[in-house]
């Protein structure tokens, strides 16, 4: 209690995660993190002894969630510098400074001296001219690519990626097609796909990808649906925000139900045996509505 007092500030929130066993603090008014950042830390996958980096820490809330999987060290890298200290004081809340670094920086110009074994980021969605910006720089630079672009993220993660290591990411459907051609672009190959749905009668809305340099086939992932027909989250999607351990067999089983059901309805029509339709991806290869931004802004979910 007595560190919480002497970190947490007025204008912050408290929240939770994982029953409790982690803390974040969060601005009230600034940019505040949504359902994806639980969805991309259980797609990450880490081991012991591994050197992980992330781009774009935003508070530090992946980081802290994957502080329950293995890993050596974790590098936060974030461009702001009010989020920066932010996500250092998160890092000291949770007792951490020993497992994670955060450190204040461009990651365009960020030169370690070394590769990392992981390399993930949840990076600004939209484009500079789709959406709404708002009035808050904080949020607009972590919403869209004012400062750093997906090309900038992609290409670094090449350059500090070992040559066995893994990559990962999270990004709206409708900048599917560039995103593959910037990981084909860069020299690295998807290795695992995976669908976020808000329903299972509902288009996709994000998509996860874990990327490297080895040539392995690409494996796609049943679909994580957040929301089952009584509108409360489904049984994956709680144990995600609970920061549990998937029960392999039964999580696919059930996705792989969901995608039986979803092509009984649709033709697939994407290629590469991805299971989606070209008419499930909104018009226009960024944009977005600005409610969605404003979802985001507030920390709620976007699907």
């Amino acid at each position: 209690m007595k560190k919480l007092t002497q970190l947490k500030r007025d204008d912050e929130t408290l929240d939770t995660f994982y029953h409790g066993r982690i803390l974040v603090l969060q601005k009230k008014k600034g940019y505040r993190f949504s359902v994806d950042a639980p969805v991309l830390a259980d797609f990450i996958e880490t081991r012991e002894g591994e050197e992980v980096l992330e781009i774009g820490g935003g508070c530090g809330i992946i980081s802290l969630l994957l502080s329950e999987k293995p890993f050596c060290h974790l590098t936060c890298l974030e461009i702001q510098p009010a989020l920066a200290e932010l996500a250092r004081r998160n890092v000291r809340l949770n007792g951490l400074e020993e497992r994670i670094t955060v450190i204040e920086g461009d990651i365009r110009f960020y030169q370690p001296g070394k590769k990392f074994a992981v390399v993930f980021s949840n990076p600004p969605y939209f484009r500079v001219r789709s959406g709404w910006l708002g009035h808050n720089e904080e949020r607009a630079i972590a919403r869209h690519e004012t400062a750093v672009t997906a090309r900038d993220i992609m290409g670094k993660t090449a350059e500090l990626l070992e040559a066995e290591g893994r990559s990962y990411f999270i990004y709206p459907i409708n900048r599917y097609q560039e995103i593959m051609e910037l990981i084909k672009h860069y020299g690295l190959k998807p290795w695992r796909r995976r669908l976020v749905l808000p329903k299972a009668d509902r288009p996709p809305r994000f998509f996860l990808v874990e990327a490297g340099y080895l040539d392995r086939p690409t494996k796609e992932m049943p679909p994580l649906i957040l929301f089952g027909p009584d509108g409360a989250y489904t049984a994956e999607a709680k144990r995600i925000f609970a920061g549990e351990r998937p029960e392999a067999r039964g999580e696919e089983k059930q996705g792989q139900n969901q995608v039986k059901r979803r092509s009984r309805k649709k033709k697939e029509g994407q290629g590469e045996s991805w299971p989606i339709n070209r008419r499930e991806i909104p018009k226009g290869n960024q944009g977005s509505s600005r409610g969605e931004d404003r979802g985001r802004n507030r920390g709620e979910s976007r699907a």
